[in-house]
């Protein structure tokens, strides 16, 4: 049976137990279904959207629920306008509350819990594919014969059909299946399969000659003719709806083509579609997993021998974290800087595991022999490659120990996180020559112990900020009050602390005139009544610039 789905488009129902079956990564969980598993699904609605269409068989995603009681009662309002089902999202893997519980049963409703690392997203998509899937094997005896075989079965009946060789790729032309290549089959295909991905030149090729905009803009089979470069060929986009998801190449490979090819492509098509949703979900899915269990693995949250084994590793696996992390936090990395370091860690290590953030990439580094030269070689790595993107923004890369368990990786990263501030704070308060700071402050990586005094230090900083941010007295109100007028004093203690009370190297680093520095010191004396000759007045100021300073304050210049 068909209906209209949300968008208009035909939809195919599918029952909620059609859905659970074909949920092989377990976007979902049933709680209870007080109708059974066999009621028809009909669509999704999302949310609060649309509050006047009817909710009648469809499955609602209860999203923004901000307690439990809320979620109970909008199980008994969707349970009201008809809904079938409710997904509610996952916490740790912890069932839906009694009241919930309750709530469904009383109203007849089934309540699914939507994964901790799956997203609403993944949640659409698989009810859209799901129902798609359960349209396959209709309406054409191809069809019928590829039906639930997946498509190693679909390029098998497709080249029986066509009489020709297939191949079925994803949009950017990867290999997802193909028929058995025959002894005469062309170069190109037998270099599509072996490296399982179209070459670049052949889609830079295509894509000059048309055929690429003509594949995507067409729902008709497009005929190439035979040429130099291979035989007669057959192509057809695979979409659902509006959507490109693939397409399906035949070859003729040293015969012709059967009469009716070109409408058993068509159908292949048709019938590939849930395929390749189902194929783009588990991707999907699966890089998500990764990213909820690199997550918390490094912020320690959940239960981590889980987020180990749910990243191929083992706890007595020794492992370090790198952090590489954007000069501006307001500005996201360049996609293309996020793709080149992401490749570049898994080419150093095919195990490693990224967590991708908005100005931050963070490497979880497997280090088979705990030797922190190989964390050293690819901070290093990372930190040139980036210098040598002509888009990237500035990059820092911090480098954590080594710690013998993927368990404890949140002490690495935490490490890390500290060496990346130390280098940044390190190149804000250097001094400056005419050609930026000097070649040891401009360094935009460090290894694992590298920086320990530094990283000690701001350990030490960060605990007493939130007894400092309490205090009062002479040194505080100077701080606060020089901040808000642009923190010139700030920065002339920072540089006189720096340079252990040498004046002229101090205002050499500010670029000021050393008199210019002497008065501004003497500011501080008469104004605030701080004594900067006594030791415990001195230690009080140095860790309030410090603290005042957590990036840095680009030094001041002028006379």
């Amino acid at each position: 049976m068909t209906s209209a789905s949300p968008e208009g488009e035909p939809h195919q129902d599918v029952t909620l137990r059609q859905i659970l079956d074909y949920d092989e990564d377990g976007v979902l969980r049933l709680h209870v279904a007080p109708r059974g598993q066999d009621v028809a699904v009909r669509g999704v609605i999302i949310g609060e959207e649309d509050a006047a269409r009817s909710h009648d068989g469809r499955i609602v995603l209860a999203t923004g629920l901000a307690s439990d009681e809320a979620a109970a009662e909008r199980v008994r309002e969707v349970a009201a306008s008809g809904a079938v089902a409710v997904v509610l999202r996952g916490v740790d893997g912890a069932p839906p509350a009694p009241g919930i519980v309750e709530a469904a049963r009383e109203s007849g409703i089934a309540v699914l819990v939507r994964a901790g690392w799956a997203d609403w997203a993944d949640t659409v998509e698989l009810l859209r594919s799901a129902s798609a899937f359960a349209a396959v094997g209709t309406g054409h005896r191809s069809a019928g014969d590829i039906a639930g075989g997946g498509l190693a079965v679909l390029a098998a009946e497709a080249a029986r059909y066509c009489r020709a060789s297939i191949t079925v790729e994803d949009t950017q032309f990867r290999v997802l299946a193909h028929s058995a290549t025959g002894p005469d089959a062309d170069p190109m295909r037998r270099s599509t399969i072996l490296g399982g991905k179209v070459p670049d030149w052949r889609v830079t090729e295509l894509r000059r000659a048309g055929l690429l905009r003509a594949l995507w803009t067409s729902r008709d089979v497009i005929h190439r003719p035979a040429d130099d470069t291979g035989p007669e060929r057959l192509v057809v986009a695979i979409r659902s709806g509006g959507e490109i998801l693939g397409s399906i190449w035949a070859a003729a490979d040293g015969r012709s083509f059967s009469a009716d090819a070109p409408e058993a492509l068509r159908r292949a098509a048709e019938v590939a579609a849930p395929y390749l949703l189902q194929h783009r979900l588990r991707v999907s899915s699966n890089r998500r997993r990764e990213e909820h269990a690199v997550r918390g693995l490094l912020s320690g949250d959940g239960d981590r021998r889980t987020h180990v084994w749910a990243l191929g590793l083992t706890p007595e696996e020794p492992c370090a974290v790198l952090v590489a992390e954007s000069g501006n936090s307001a500005a996201p990395f360049p996609e293309r800087t996020f793709q080149a370091l992401a490749l570049q860690a898994q080419a150093h290590r095919p195990t490693a595991r990224y967590l991708r953030e908005s100005h931050r990439l963070t490497v979880l580094l497997p280090v088979p022999d705990a030797d922190e030269r190989d964390v050293a070689q690819l901070a290093r790595d990372l930190a040139s490659l980036a210098a040598a993107m002509p888009d990237a923004p500035d990059v820092w890369v911090g480098a954590g120990p080594v710690v013998t368990s993927p368990l404890d990786a949140v002490a690495s990263c935490e490490e890390a996180r500290l060496v990346v501030r130390a280098l940044r704070e390190r190149e804000a308060r250097a001094p400056r020559t005419p050609d930026g700071p000097s070649e040891r402050a401009a360094a935009r990586y460090a290894a694992p112990g590298d920086l320990r005094q530094s990283v000690a230090v701001l350990r030490i900083l960060d605990a007493i900020r939130p007894l400092w941010e309490r205090a009062g007295g002479p040194v505080h109100d100077m701080v606060l009050a020089d901040l808000a007028t642009g923190g010139e004093l700030v920065r002339s203690l920072a540089a006189y602390l720096d340079a252990a009370g040498d004046i002229p190297r101090a205002a050499q680093r500010l670029v000021l005139h050393p008199n210019t520095l002497r008065y501004r010191l003497k500011r501080v004396r008469e104004r605030f009544g701080i004594d900067l000759d006594d030791p415990d007045t001195r230690l009080i100021v140095t860790l309030a610039v410090r603290l005042a300073e957590p990036g840095g304050l680009p030094p001041a210049r002028g006379f």
